[in-house]
């Protein structure tokens, strides 16, 4: 006889697990306990076997017997049931590992850890910050589900709040998420290869620099008188001296620094091109640094933020620092010194344009060419470091200068 929600209610525990039988195969299991499940008996080539349907009242008399005739429908497409259930679990697991937020994730992992290529922790940390900005729109779905209209939307979001940069370095790096998909097997094609062209194009701005002789001796005057902290003041003292990308000088540690030999070798890790980087250290630079040396200690960060040795500086402070001698940000910036040392520098007609190509550390895309003037300009390199710190100290005291002929900007 069909069970009913009244017989059902009523069925009591008992010292042993008992079955209340429905039809078609479908009967409740009282255990011991209280608890009421469903299961199904059927019968696959001639062995008898039985499958979980749900627990009682989650699971509802009418619902139970939906889910008994989904069960005997596939028995008789000549289907298992049990099998097609843990067929179900596996796809259900497959598909929440390949979801747009966990195969991100995977990429963004094998990109720290790629050898030569791999992301320094700045890239690293920004790249992951950008991708997390789709987790709310794509982010859950399957990335094989994902179409261009649902990447599109998603960017454009970004793009509506004028963050047209990040809009543009988001879906550049959503594609690369899919293209790392299709080849890792778990996606047929990139589906953001049609949308070249559908953000619109930011604005390209250059970075601030001072590159006339006059007001560069007067920056540098400027940054002698500054009153803020002392160890941003030594900061932006250096900074000239070297002219090494702001992200360098901010997690400069002093385990990298060769004092006796006038050496600072920037790791692989931290630089642009992922190489190591190679600065000579003038006389000039060696003083600054003892002098951070005498605030900071000889361990750690060269220039630890205010907050926590643990932490280099803020990537802001150089520029709050030159914001606050008055300088806007169309005037000189921290990334600014590169352009001014490039700048002067091949005006002075004094040095070979590959030693400050080298001293700037632009790559070289062919590696026997870059191997080659690595070694043939470091003599060079270090002679003209000193050069331009002394240099530097003439245009300080409004000595010497050179004519300026063209501007370009520095990368």
């Amino acid at each position: 006889m069909p069970l009913t929600d009244v017989a059902i209610r009523n069925a009591k525990p008992r010292a042993k697990p008992y079955k209340v039988g429905d039809s078609l195969g479908l009967f409740l299991l009282v255990q011991p306990t209280g608890g009421k499940l469903w299961r199904l008996k059927y019968r696959v080539d001639g062995k008898e076997k039985k499958l979980a349907i749900g627990a009682y009242p989650a699971v509802g008399l009418a619902d139970a017997r939906r889910r008994r005739d989904d069960a005997r429908e596939l028995l008789a497409l000549g289907k298992d049931p049990s099998r097609e259930k843990q067929r179900q679990k596996v796809r259900a697991k497959l598909q929440a590992e390949t979801t747009f937020e966990a195969i991100a994730a995977e990429f963004c992992e094998k990109r720290k850890r790629d050898g030569q290529k791999a992301w320094a922790p700045g890239t690293a940390t920004r790249s992951e910050y950008l991708l997390s900005l789709l987790k709310g729109s794509i982010g859950k779905l399957p990335i094989s589900e994902i179409e261009p209209a649902d990447v599109l939307a998603a960017v454009r979001k970004i793009e509506s709040k004028g963050k047209l940069e990040s809009a543009r370095r988001t879906l550049q790096l959503a594609s690369a998420v899919f293209r790392y998909a299709v080849a890792t097997a778990r996606l047929r094609s990139d589906p953001t290869r049609d949308l070249r062209g559908a953000l619109t194009a930011p604005t390209v701005t250059h970075y601030g620099a001072i590159l006339d002789p006059v007001r560069v001796g007067e920056l540098l005057r400027a940054i002698d008188g500054y009153e803020g902290q002392p160890i941003t003041k030594i900061a932006m003292q250096l900074a000239p001296h070297v002219f090494v990308r702001p992200g360098e000088l901010r997690h400069a540690e002093w385990c990298e620094f060769d004092l006796n030999g006038a050496l600072w070798t920037i790791p692989a890790s931290k630089t642009k091109m992922r190489k190591d980087h190679l600065v000579p250290l003038s006389r000039q630079a060696l003083k600054i640094l003892e002098d951070a040396q005498a605030l900071t200690g000889q361990q750690g960060y060269v220039f630890p933020s205010i907050r926590s040795s643990k932490r280099p500086m803020s990537d802001n402070t150089i520029n709050a620092g030159l914001r606050r001698l008055g300088y806007g940000t169309d005037e000189m910036t921290a990334h600014g010194f590169r352009a001014m040392a490039s700048t002067l520098l091949n005006e002075s007609g004094k040095w070979h344009p590959d030693a400050i190509e080298r001293a700037l550390a632009h790559g070289d895309s062919d590696k026997v060419r870059a191997a080659y003037h690595r070694g043939a300009h470091w003599k060079e390199r270090v002679a003209m470091a000193q050069w331009w710190s002394d240099h530097l100290d003439q245009l300080r005291k409004g000595g010497e200068v050179f004519p300026i002929k063209s501007r370009r900007a520095i990368a």
